[in-house]
C-alpha cells in the first residue's frame, strides 16, 4: 500500500468514527423516558433526570397565566392517589384544562416541583375515526351536501360561504 492510501484510510476511519460518536451521543442526549405519573412517583430512580410523563390535569391548584407563559398545576393518573406538582414555562396549549390528558417533559427541582419545559395535550376523541354511518355528516347528524351550482359557485347545505368558481369549473361550463 502506498503512503497516500494509508493516509486516506486513516483519515476515513477517523471521520467515520467521529460521525458514529456524534450520532450515538445525540441519540443518548435526546432519549427521554416516557412514564405514567404513578411509576414516576413510585421510584426515586428518575429524580433529577430529564423524563417525559403522562397524566391528567387536576382541577385543584390550577393556575394559568398565558400572558406570562406560565402554568402551575397538579397532575396524577388513574392508578394512584398521589399528586405531582408541576410548573410549566412556555406557550399554553388551547386544549389545556382540568381533566385533560397531558404529556410533560422536564425534571424535578430540589423543592419537589416538576419543572416542565414541554407541555403537550392529548385529545384522543378529536382524532378518532368517525363511524362509517356518520361520515360526512354535521355534528347534529344531518348529511353535509356540497357541490357547484349552475353559475359555477360552490355551495354547502351546512352554511359554507359561496366560493368563486375554480378555473376547472369555468372550462366545463363554457363547453
Amino acid at each position: 500500500m502506498t503512503h497516500i492510501r494509508v493516509k486516506l484510510l486513516v483519515g476515513s476511519l477517523i471521520l467515520i468514527g467521529a460521525v458514529v460518536y456524534l450520532a450515538v451521543a445525540g441519540v443518548k442526549k435526546g432519549w427521554v423516558y416516557y412514564l405514567p405519573v404513578h411509576e414516576y412517583l413510585a421510584s426515586e430512580d428518575y429524580r433529577g433526570t430529564r423524563v417525559r410523563l403522562a397524566g391528567d390535569v387536576l382541577a385543584e391548584n390550577l393556575d394559568t397565566q398565558p400572558g406570562m407563559l406560565l402554568a402551575r398545576f397538579a397532575m396524577s393518573d388513574d392508578q394512584t392517589d398521589k399528586v405531582l406538582a408541576v410548573a410549566y414555562h412556555g406557550p399554553i396549549p388551547d386544549m389545556f384544562k382540568p381533566g385533560a390528558q397531558v404529556v410533560i417533559e422536564g425534571r424535578e427541582d430540589a423543592d419537589g416541583v416538576f419543572q416542565a419545559d414541554v407541555l403537550m395535550t392529548k385529545c384522543a376523541s378529536k382524532y378518532e375515526e368517525k363511524p362509517a354511518e356518520h361520515a360526512g355528516a354535521t355534528e347534529d347528524g344531518v348529511p353535509a351536501i356540497r357541490g357547484v351550482d349552475d353559475a359555477g359557485y360552490g355551495f354547502s347545505s351546512v352554511g359554507d360561504a359561496a366560493s368563486p368558481p375554480s378555473p376547472l369549473h369555468q372550462k366545463e361550463k363554457n363547453r
